[in-house]
């Protein structure tokens, strides 16, 4: 069954002056999909953003959202409703409390009572600032603002949200706030490209993932098929017995790679090419051997080493 797309770009470019800031990306995003679109600063991620927000007109190239064309030069009323963009730099009205804010956006997209009122208490309820409703602006903590923003974003429906760096300077209780929230968005069926820094956000929240350097989509998969793909399998193992002991009975299993002593501990991590079964295995040999372990986690790779990784293969 062939998927549907929710975004589709062929050879989509973005020149300013001598400089190519996207240079013939051809993105493919399914309906329903979390998509995280990584890569350093200057990369080409917030311009390829603003373009598929039609906020920033493509130099050559095609876009087709939920299969309609975004046609240059023209307004783009009905594909522009489908779409909601938050951007990392969009101002807030600090003298508005949070309800004449949302309400001022929701009469822009020409929602009328009675639900808009419905919609208004909707998007307070998800974003957990009904109790903020009557509060100036100016009164809310980051966190908050960021959350009000993305309900502004939404105020209207869309299909997809296109989320420009949202984390950006959040504390850890915020941005774990703002994950949960965009895990109810895609229980919603709703559509989400998100770029991030947070790369461990990105790794809970996304099933794909594009990786950016210098205008160019150099990578875009699911991230099961990096994980398979780049992501080295590892066991961390603790003793309580002498580590050398260990070390001499790892050695002895032909799926163990390399070891590693983690200092000033008594584990060591394990570069293991085996399968669960392998694993398995070697966990019950280690054991009949009399090796006394404490803790023996299989883990693998996470997003951040991967895409350092890849870094290092484009640059070499």
């Amino acid at each position: 069954m062939v998927k549907e797309l929710a975004i589709s770009t062929r050879g989509l470019t973005k020149q300013f002056d001598r400089q190519i800031a996207v240079h013939d990306v051809d993105l493919q995003v399914d309906v329903g999909e979390v998509y995280g679109l990584i890569g350093p600063n200057g990369a080409g991620k917030t311009t390829l953003i603003r373009m598929l927000a039609t906020a920033e007109e493509p130099t050559l190239g095609e876009i087709h959202i939920y299969g309609d064309r975004l046609l240059r030069g023209q307004d783009n009323p009905n594909l522009k409703r489908q779409i909601g963009y938050l951007p990392d730099d969009f101002p807030l009205y600090d003298d508005l409390t949070v309800w004449d804010y949302l309400d001022y956006f929701a009469r822009l997209y020409r929602l009328r009572e009675p639900r808009r009122s419905q919609r208004l208490r909707e998007v307070l309820e998800l974003v957990q600032l009904s109790h903020k409703r009557h509060s100036q602006i100016a009164t809310l903590s980051r966190g908050m603002k960021q959350r009000l923003s993305l309900a502004r974003t939404i105020i209207h429906e869309p299909l997809l949200l296109l989320l420009d760096e949202p984390v950006s300077g959040l504390d850890p209780i915020a941005r774990m706030q703002f994950r949960e929230i965009i895990k109810v968005l895609q229980e919603a069926k709703m559509t989400i490209l998100i770029s991030s820094h947070v790369l461990s956000d990105l790794a809970e929240l996304c099933t794909s993932v594009g990786i950016m350097e210098l205008g160019y989509l150099v990578e875009s998969a699911s991230l099961q098929t990096l994980y398979r793909r780049l992501s080295r399998q590892q066991i961390i193992l603790a003793t309580l017995g002498e580590l050398n002991t260990l070390r001499a009975e790892l050695q002895n299993h032909p799926q163990v790679e390399d070891i590693e002593v983690l200092p000033e501990t008594q584990q060591v991590k394990v570069y293991f090419s085996g399968n669960p079964e392998q694993g398995a295995h070697l966990l019950r040999s280690l054991i009949e051997s009399g090796i006394p372990l404490t803790e023996f986690h299989p883990t693998q790779d996470d997003l951040e080493t991967i895409f350092l990784k890849l870094g290092h293969q484009q640059a070499s």
